[in-house]
């Protein structure tokens, strides 16, 4: 993107920012609550006013936003349903399904949401993503929700079926972002600044009981404390 101005309810976020994403690659971005994580997101994603998108993109936001009279196979599928494409949901089924059971939920794929376990819920809001096929992918905050160990298979599951695609995705967790980011940029100060770029070692997903990793963290939280 370049020269963007992001303006929310009348307040400035950003201005003549100009940020790469590496195509084929994790970006995850860090940052204060309200220095404006989301609002760049929604602007990659043409959802504020002026703003276009970075191109066809599959949005997952914070919460799973399931709907709660159709089971997990047509919500996987909702897309098509709101586009009122009904030859592309037919054509989609067989991938939406085949996802449903990569996420683990095979035996649930005609459950409504609320017997459904958050994390269940999370991994058919994966599947919904996935299932919209967009070489572009952003992720707001998707596991921010969930119990440790949950969260850490989700991730371990959204690395590997998210591999090649290029992916922006928000996250308040050092590290999160360290185990997943091919490349971690911190925003700060109001209109924020980005920082510059911090690219791990070795492949996604990182063990988060690296040595290196954790050292990393420790200098990704004394970043943010700054930008405080």
């Amino acid at each position: 993107m370049r020269s963007a101005h992001i303006v929310l309810d009348g307040h400035v976020v950003a201005e003549n920012l100009s940020l790469d994403f590496p195509a084929g690659k994790t970006t995850c971005l860090l940052g204060r609550s309200g220095v404006g994580k989301t609002s760049l997101l929604r602007h990659l994603a043409g959802l504020l006013p002026g703003a276009e998108a970075a191109g066809p993109v599959a949005y997952m936001a914070q919460r799973d936003l399931l709907l709660p009279w159709l089971g997990v196979l047509d919500n996987v599928l909702l897309g098509y349903r709101l586009r009122l494409d009904a030859a592309g949901r037919r054509a989609a089924e067989p991938r939406a399904r085949s996802l449903i059971a990569e996420v683990g939920l095979a035996d649930r794929m005609y459950d409504l949401p609320q017997t459904l376990s958050g994390g269940m819920r999370q991994r058919a809001a994966l599947a919904r993503t996935l299932c919209e096929d967009r070489q572009i992918v952003l992720m707001d905050e998707p596991f921010g929700h969930l119990d440790a160990v949950t969260r850490l298979d989700l991730q371990d599951l959204a690395a590997r079926l998210l591999r090649g695609r290029t992916v922006v995705m928000v996250t308040h967790d050092p590290l999160e972002a360290l185990r997943l980011g091919h490349e971690i940029r911190v925003l700060s100060g109001l209109p924020f600044a980005v920082g510059t770029v911090i690219a791990p070692s070795g492949d996604v997903p990182r063990d988060p009981g690296d040595a290196g990793l954790l050292a990393l963290q420790a200098r990704l939280i004394a970043e943010l404390r700054r930008g405080s």
